[in-house]
């Protein structure tokens, strides 16, 4: 076999349908859109979430609370990802965003005492929780707020 006699399988392609193109087509004329009506002008159809003239439901439904335009978002970091860095390690923003750990650096990064630390580490960082900041000082290693 060679490349210019490759062929892709039957029926694996279709052609698509060409609406418009005279009657013998099966879809010319009202190009398959019925006579008259929304749905048969061009822009026709209804927006997301209409109910035919009565209230939709979204806006039946009551509204509760608000949203902070202010609100800082942390990126989060358990104590638990932190085992892959060597001891001794100086784990900055920066180094967490390079291994892959942080994707995203949003406000600032949070370190949280989700599982255990084993190794010994310069942790940098925006926040800390309390008891990350108590599991990592217990290991040996210390707590830096940028």
């Amino acid at each position: 076999m060679k490349l210019h006699e490759l062929k892709s399988a039957d029926g694996s392609r279709k052609t698509r349908n060409r609406v418009g193109r005279g009657i013998g087509s099966g879809n010319g004329k009202t190009s398959g859109r019925g006579h008259k009506g929304q749905n048969s002008r061009s822009g026709g159809g209804v927006r997301l979430g209409f109910e035919g003239g009565q209230t939709p439901l979204f806006q039946r439904l009551p509204k509760r609370g608000f949203t902070n335009i202010n609100r800082k978002e942390f990126a989060i970091v358990n104590l638990d990802t932190l085992n892959r860095f060597e001891d001794g390690t100086e784990v900055t923003p920066e180094l967490l965003i390079e291994s892959g750990i942080v994707r995203n650096e949003k406000s600032g990064i949070k370190i949280l005492a989700n599982g255990n630390i084993e190794r010994k580490l310069t942790v940098k960082a925006n926040k800390f929780s309390s008891a990350a900041k108590d599991a990592i000082e217990a290991a040996g290693g210390k707590t830096e707020v940028i």
